[in-house]
């Protein structure tokens, strides 16, 4: 392939899988936006809808299933427990047939349903389609349910996932879905565009200088809406009615226990001290909620956290229905039923059994005995009444004690930013509605010159092809390395790379435009290091063979090895920096076999074929014995690893670094050894100018690349301040 055609093939799209439905072929109740919708998501083929509760979800994906199995065959809705009921009442309001497999564990027609804790007694192997209602179920990163989907549908053509909170604390979830929709593995979604807080392993971060681009792939596959004017339509009938929170404070002991050895009992705020005030708590909050629901006469949904406040508040408000996990499945589906039917009056439950996908509209008043921490949970429970579709407004009551655990602030919190998600998801609407636009590459060269200085501001391949031939003497760099996404969000640089192989796919068209350009006998230097292979995202801690991957692309392309420099490291130093597992002193004494010596430095040289023009001489004066000696070394011990040009304020956010800074020393003994003065220098990756100011200093001229806007501009700043200082002297 060409370059250009190289560099498209980086830039992370989702190809269509499925088949373009004209509007007027859905169902004529649909409102135009969900109509809207429904054909993306049949074109995508596979697809996410991230729409707000109420939104119809189950009549567009009750539509969906009918257009892909009437072309296709027949498929599978999985849903929560209780879900499965209203979904068949709903879909029959509409003119679906829906089948429930619970008894059969067999399709009965073309679209079927049955509950997840049924998925895995089923054969899923011969279904065309799959919709997951309530697919939030995948964000378990290791849950067996998630797991257990995963596998099932791998193979299934078409597929959609349904949900109302992609959780704004939790980006694996996002990654989950990607990854049963067969868009990418949550791994890659992960290495690609967020960093691991070296400190806490479970904080993922989205690189600043990556969000427009994420928040841009997401919207290819998932469609977040949160109402039809983000899609260019009128919200008439979809503005919700207020809601009335209403804080009910019990008083509780604030003693201490006695073998604490304090007076006053300070609030954990942890997940096991919040149960644990609970339990202190329990007949109070039981006693004050029950004073509420009993005081009413309509419709109330009673939340509760553990199997003691739901057994309590049962026994405290005649004529409620309690459902607990130890139920039977039958009895709890149709205890939830009885709810949604206006037989019972108060249900006692749990968000976690019944906070999603019921439909509660007939009631607008609940009352949450107990709060934890999941924002998922506490969202979705409350979204069962105030949905689209309430008409009243709606009285939500938390019961909480004066000894405030800090619990309502933290959903609070999350709440904020899952709304400021769902503002960066935006992008979706153009996909919906068709009027995205392939994304470009920018090609543009800049140049800045100086006194015996150029440095472009652009693709550094780009930029060789206007090099003239055999016009460089000496090449030193350090390249970006593979997959690290660290350094900027085009997808022109190497660094922004899928894996080693499709990095060294692009760095074969430098090394043939540097064959071009170099002078006949003359060197290039690349300095590297050997990448340490994650567990999280490549299954096992090794080292992989960067510098020999290097080596063989240059020997491919004619260049001749001549030289490889082991740059001494201080492992304690790279621990500290790094807090690698192999090299912590407790690994080795917990078991050495995990442990690993430290990573060193390399510089590779590469010598092109043919006779060198221009020797280059040296004398006792200029190059003694001794230092020659030094130098000669295949490892060298005495570089100063601080010795490096200040980068501070050339990154435009905390995110980038440069993972292995070419020392000034490295460069030094590099020019001193293989180039002349006034050599053409080049350094293909220019950085913020290190190879360029040795060069100045050295008496030799320099022409560089670089792609990214803020080093290129560090570099000339850097390289016309050198070129003040000769001038001076």
């Amino acid at each position: 392939m060409t370059y250009d055609e190289l560099i498209r093939t980086k830039i992370q799209t989702i190809q269509p899988s499925g088949f373009d439905v004209p509007i007027e072929e859905l169902n004529p109740k649909l409102y135009d936006w969900q109509k809207l919708i429904v054909r993306w998501a049949l074109k995508r083929g596979k697809a996410a809808l991230f729409e707000d509760c109420g939104h119809g979800k189950t009549f567009q994906f009750c539509e969906w299933a009918k257009q892909v199995s009437q072309r296709h065959g027949q498929g599978l809705i999985v849903c929560p427990l209780g879900v499965a009921m209203q979904t068949i009442a709903e879909g029959a309001k509409f003119g679906y047939e829906v089948h429930s497999m619970r008894e059969t564990l067999k399709p009965q027609g073309l679209i079927n349903i049955i509950n997840y804790d049924r998925i895995e007694e089923i054969d899923t192997s011969g279904f065309a389609w799959v919709v997951l209602d309530e697919s939030s179920i995948l964000k378990n990163f290791n849950g067996k349910t998630r797991r257990l989907l995963t596998d099932k549908f791998k193979n299934t053509p078409y597929k959609l996932c349904c949900t109302a909170t992609p959780a704004p604390n939790d980006f694996t979830e996002l990654g989950q879905h990607a990854e049963f929709l067969n868009v990418c593995s949550s791994m890659q979604m992960l290495a690609t565009w967020f960093l691991n807080d070296t400190f806490d392993t479970g904080d993922w971060r989205l690189k600043k200088h990556c969000v427009n681009d994420f928040w841009h792939w997401v919207s290819s596959w998932a469609a977040c809406i949160s109402k039809p004017s983000d899609l260019g339509f009128s919200d008439e009938g979809y503005d919700l009615p207020p809601v009335d929170v209403r804080l009910i404070t019990v008083e509780v002991d604030h003693t201490a226990d006695k073998e604490s050895g304090m007076l006053l009992r300070i609030a954990d705020t942890s997940a096991t001290g919040i149960h644990a005030e609970n339990r202190r708590s329990v007949d109070k909050r039981v006693a004050a909620a029950a004073q509420v629901v009993n005081a009413s006469d309509d419709y109330f949904i009673v939340w509760c956290e553990t199997n003691d406040e739901s057994e309590a508040l049962a026994k405290a408000i005649p004529g409620s229905v309690e459902v607990h996990g130890a139920l039977p499945a039958h009895v709890k589906e149709q205890r939830l039923n009885d709810f949604s039917t206006g037989k019972v009056r108060v249900l006692v439950t749990k968000g976690s059994i019944a906070g999603m996908g019921m439909n509660w509209q007939h009631c607008c008043q609940e009352i949450y005995v107990g709060l934890g921490y999941s924002w998922e949970k506490h969202y979705q429970s409350s979204r069962r009444i105030h949905r689209f579709g309430q008409t009243r407004p709606c009285t939500r009551y938390i019961v909480n004690t004066d000894l405030d655990c800090n619990v309502l602030s933290s959903l609070q919190r999350k709440q904020a930013q899952f709304e400021t998600m769902r503002e960066l998801m935006t992008f979706t609407a153009d996909q919906i509605l068709g009027k995205t636009q392939e994304a470009k590459v920018n090609e543009q060269i800049n140049r800045a010159t100086g006194r015996n200085w150029t440095v472009y501001h652009g693709d550094c391949v780009r930029v060789l092809k206007n090099f003239p031939c055999e016009s460089i003497g000496f090449s030193v760099f350090s390249p970006p390395f593979a997959d690290l996404f660290v350094y900027s969000n085009d997808m022109q640089d190497m660094g922004n790379c899928r894996d080693l192989d499709q990095f060294m796919i692009q760095f074969g068209f430098l090394i043939e435009e540097l064959e071009r350009v170099m002078m006949p006998g003359r060197h290039v230097a690349v300095h590297c290091l050997d990448l340490l292979a994650q567990k999280w995202k490549d299954g096992a801690i090794e080292l992989r063979d960067f510098s020999g991957a290097i080596v063989r692309a240059f020997r491919e392309r004619g260049f001749l090895f001549t030289s490889r420099i082991t740059i001494w490291k201080d492992p304690v130093i790279e621990m500290q920096r790094t807090k690698a597992h192999g090299l912590l002193y407790k690994t080795l004494c917990k078991d050495s076999a995990d442990s690993r010596v430290g990573n060193p430095e390399y510089l590779l040289v590469f010598r092109k074929r043919g006779e060198n023009p221009k020797p280059i001489t040296h004398t006792k004066h200029d190059f003694p014995l001794d230092r020659w000696q030094e130098i000669a070394s295949p490892v060298w011990t005495t570089i100063d690893q601080g010795n490096v040009l200040n980068g501070r304020g050339a990154s435009d956010t905390e995110d980038e670094k440069h993972i292995c800074p070419l020392q000034l020393d490295v460069i030094q003994r590099a020019l001193l050894l293989w180039s002349a003065p006034d050599d053409l220098v080049l350094s293909p990756f220019t950085g913020i100018g290190s190879e360029g100011v040795v060069s100045l200093r050295m008496g030799r001229k320099f022409v560089g690349a670089e792609l990214k806007e803020s080093y290129w501009e560090t570099a000339c700043a850097n390289l016309k301040a050198e070129e003040n200082q000769l001038t001076l002297i």
